[in-house]
């Protein structure tokens, strides 16, 4: 029997450090397979999906800015890294015959299209995957608040935050082995408590209009599609 899905649109965001892989830079081409058959899987569900990915594997625009390149020229830098990452998410997941649109928030047509909200939600409805790149297209804003932006203007069921460890905790449980594993918050406790999730504008993005965010490892496989339908191992944010 096929399984129905809370969530009949969803936003997943993926930091660019998780298309590394096992290198130290750059992006692993096995590692952004496995995650475009994981989106596949989900599309093939029937769940309409997007997608916000950052550039950290190439470069980050506050690291820039901490070596003494000027802020604003070093956010540009992280937002065309982001382009680079969706070209090749864009390139694996039509690998695997799923229809994908890369919307730019810097206009660059001859790469991709503009972004226009009311055309990303046409391709959606039109069972295509949409890629979001180059972040808000303003500096000073995470890819972070761009997921929750798009999440928003997109009328997103959910946010999905795919990141190295299968929830939130207290501490970084990499480097703090006793770190408390939650199950459930509110976004007032993300903020409350200043846990590393997303930053504030982020959070309070959500909490505004409402969008549940679900906290997950990306690193196993089929990961994604469990999570939506309440199963795996994943931090619920909604509510407060």
């Amino acid at each position: 029997m096929e399984k129905t899905f809370k969530y009949q649109r969803v936003l997943l965001k993926i930091s660019g450090e998780v298309l590394m892989g096992n290198q130290e830079f750059g992006l692993d081409p096995s590692t952004v397979s496995r995650i475009a058959e994981d989106v596949c899987e989900v599309f093939q569900s029937g769940t309409q999906i997007c997608l916000v990915v950052g550039g950290g594997n190439i470069f980050r625009g506050v690291s820039g800015a901490s070596a003494g390149m000027d802020r604003t020229n070093a956010d540009f830098m992280g937002m065309l890294a982001t382009v680079i990452n969706s070209l090749a998410l864009q390139n694996a997941l039509e690998n695997l015959s799923v229809d994908t649109r890369i919307q730019s928030a810097i206009p660059m047509a001859s790469v991709c299209e503009p972004y226009i909200r009311r055309r990303a939600i046409r391709h959606m409805e039109r069972n295509r995957v949409v890629i979001f790149a180059a972040g808000t297209g303003n500096p000073y804003f995470t890819t972070d608040t761009a997921a929750a932006l798009r999440a928003s203007e997109m009328s997103c069921d959910c946010l999905l935050k795919g990141t190295k460890v299968d929830g939130v905790y207290s501490a970084d449980p990499t480097i703090h082995p006793e770190a408390k594993r939650y199950d459930k918050l509110s976004h007032f406790d993300i903020l409350r408590n200043d846990l590393q999730v997303m930053d504030a504008a982020a959070i309070t993005l959500c909490r505004e209009n409402n969008i549940p965010i679900i906290v997950f490892s990306i690193h196993n496989q089929g990961e994604v599609k469990r999570v939506i339908s309440g199963e795996g191992r994943f931090t619920l944010v909604e509510g407060g």
